[in-house]
């Protein structure tokens, strides 16, 4: 047999097609890629000035002014920051949440604080309240209106599709949360795409903050019930 015969042969040289799972999975992983470097190509200055716009748009919304409860997270690695919401929550007198990292079961718990110098650096370098104080997502209710989930993600789309950093944290707690709780995702106007590859597990979000509008997609099915069509970049990125 000649030398490139046996090349052929060989069982590790023969190309396997990709499952449908792992593709997702790639697809995944290159938007996570592409967005963040974009994310984090932003100046502090432009950052700064495009979060507060965000924070902004959150806080006139109806859900903000009718929630009683509000679940913010520490912002880190150029995502939308929430310091401006965290200050009108607690003057507002609501009940203010931030989440506790359990690296041992992959998942998240709820800290309530009733003034931000209780945070500190936890798990993966990013600010929480004390372990100690670690509550169960069910703890914020299930009235409707009675609490407003305000997350991160590298990615979004119009309909609520959400990408986040892959560790799972947040789509976990999305699954935890009573029914009623309206779940709004934060992110800068290039971070919303037309589509995001999605899986059946995935809970789309209620509405999307960007700098330049709000998008409501509580009308949007869920991801379980959508075609296999999946993915897609912004226009920039093509």
């Amino acid at each position: 047999m000649a030398e490139g015969d046996r090349a052929l042969s060989a069982p590790a040289r023969i190309a396997r097609p990709a499952t449908a799972k792992q593709a997702v999975a790639d697809e995944k992983q290159y938007l996570r890629a592409v967005l963040s470097e974009a994310r984090t190509a932003l100046s502090a200055e432009r950052a700064g000035t495009l979060s507060v716009q965000v924070q902004r748009r959150l806080l006139a919304t109806p859900e903000y002014r009718t929630a009683k409860k509000i679940l913010l997270y520490a912002a880190l690695g150029g995502e939308v920051d929430t310091i401006l919401i965290a200050t009108d929550a607690l003057r507002t007198r609501r009940q203010l949440y931030y989440p506790i990292i359990d690296r041992g079961l992959c998942r998240l718990r709820l800290g309530a604080v009733a003034d931000l110098g209780e945070l500190r650096v936890g798990a993966l370098g990013i600010a929480q309240p004390p372990v100690s104080a670690a509550r169960e997502a069910g703890d914020l209710g299930s009235d409707p209106g009675a609490a407003l989930v305000c997350v991160p993600g590298v990615a979004f789309t119009p309909v609520g599709a959400r990408l986040g950093r892959g560790g799972g944290y947040y789509d976990r707690l999305l699954a935890e949360l009573p029914g009623e709780t309206c779940a709004a995702g934060l992110g800068f106007s290039f971070q919303l795409i037309d589509r995001l590859p999605e899986e059946s597990h995935d809970r789309r979000l209620d509405f999307i903050v960007t700098e330049s509008a709000v998008y409501a997609a509580s009308a949007a099915p869920p991801a379980a019930t959508q075609t296999a069509d999946r993915g897609g970049l912004p226009k920039w990125a093509c």
